[in-house]
């Protein structure tokens, strides 16, 4: 799929041998060839959502420019269903182009397509990564278990980039602990972090901690919930979490569009709970001379506003915005808003 959507790379097709005559070769080769189809099918549709969405912005009249133009003049952004002045952008001034977008727990690279279209139409350039086990890897969730497997595509995208390049971290949700540890790991490479309703931990701490308020102790959790997943069997530990859809609703998408939320809830992967369960390992001459904003979401019902002014206290960025009316995925129920900020944070020099 073109346009830097997917950034991890998918084996090839691969011819089908000659047939067997058993069932059982019959049914493999079947199988394989019905997976193959529905991750073309999948690629194909989240290409239609993005060409689908830069035609109704063009339409409705919140871009003025051609779809897919990349000057560097300057540009006007306003969304028109608000009172707010447009936002001037001067793309000569933006040292930072790319812009890597890391999902968050259960979600993949797929969630960010409004974010990416809105991007691209004024001349950044936006990448989404699937961490392993998400989105299309073909990666069972269940044999994820830490957070530098978890984080593997990204570490290896920022290792892969040229001395001279940076780029801006957003990193959604669970997603804040795996732009932690590449802050961590990749501090050089890394211009600006920005934590979106995300789990902007402390050294030592892990990223389930921060929902304690709403899903209780992690111990008390894993033994009583419905929602978990034994795939090695019920007597050792569960490997995954997966909501029902009437939970993901409540707690993911309750100002999200329906259509978007069809989109979440027949694309969303069990999370891995080994990444998330983990303690990091922050330090001061890495992770804490990076420079991190925080976006709040104030109408979350998965990270409260109370728990997300507690992690900024506790772990101050340089930077704090909100956005009104948003759920805890503002890529659905408030691309614009996130639009505006995003481009805001990317001209501060």
């Amino acid at each position: 799929m073109g346009n830097g959507f997917f950034c991890m790379s998918k084996k090839d097709m691969r011819e089908i041998g000659p047939k067997s005559k058993s069932r059982s070769s019959v049914g493999r080769t079947s199988q394989r060839k019905m997976a193959a189809e529905e991750e073309l099918l999948h690629r194909r549709a989240l290409s239609m959502a993005i060409q689908q969405h830069q035609l109704s912005q063009r339409f409705e009249g919140s871009m003025s420019r051609r779809i897919g133009s990349i000057s560097s003049r300057r540009h006007n952004l306003a969304d028109p269903l608000s009172n707010e002045k447009q936002q001037v952008i001067d793309i000569e001034n933006i040292k930072t182009k790319k812009i890597v977008l890391i999902h968050g727990e259960g979600f993949g690279a797929w969630c960010w397509y409004k974010t990416i279209a809105l991007l691209e139409e004024v001349g950044l350039l936006p990448t989404a990564i699937d961490l392993v086990g998400s989105g299309i890897d073909q990666t069972d969730s269940n044999s994820v278990t830490t957070l530098a497997d978890y984080t593997k595509p990204l570490i290896n995208y920022l290792h892969d980039l040229p001395e001279e390049e940076k780029v801006i971290l957003v990193g959604h949700s669970c997603g804040g602990a795996s732009i932690s540890y590449a802050l961590e790991h990749y501090p050089n490479k890394i211009s600006k972090a920005i934590f979106l309703c995300a789990t902007m931990v402390s050294d030592g701490q892990r990223p389930f901690d921060v929902f304690a308020e709403l899903l209780g102790s992690a111990e008390i959790f894993l033994k009583e919930s419905q929602f978990v997943v034994h795939a090695n069997g019920k007597n050792k530990p569960p490997t995954s979490l997966m909501f029902g859809k009437q939970q993901m609703k409540g707690l993911y998408f309750n100002q999200t569009p329906s259509k978007d939320v069809a989109l979440a809830t027949v694309s969303m992967r069990p999370i891995p709970l080994g990444p998330i369960m983990e303690k990091l390992s922050l330090s001061p001459e890495n992770y804490g001379t990076s420079r991190r904003f925080f976006i709040q979401t104030l109408d979350d019902n998965a990270l409260s506003a109370d728990v997300q002014e507690k992690l900024v206290r506790e772990n101050p960025p340089e930077g704090i915005y909100k956005i009104k009316g948003s759920d805890h995925c503002p890529f659905f129920s408030k691309p614009q808003s996130l639009h505006k900020i995003l481009l805001e944070i990317a001209q501060i020099p």
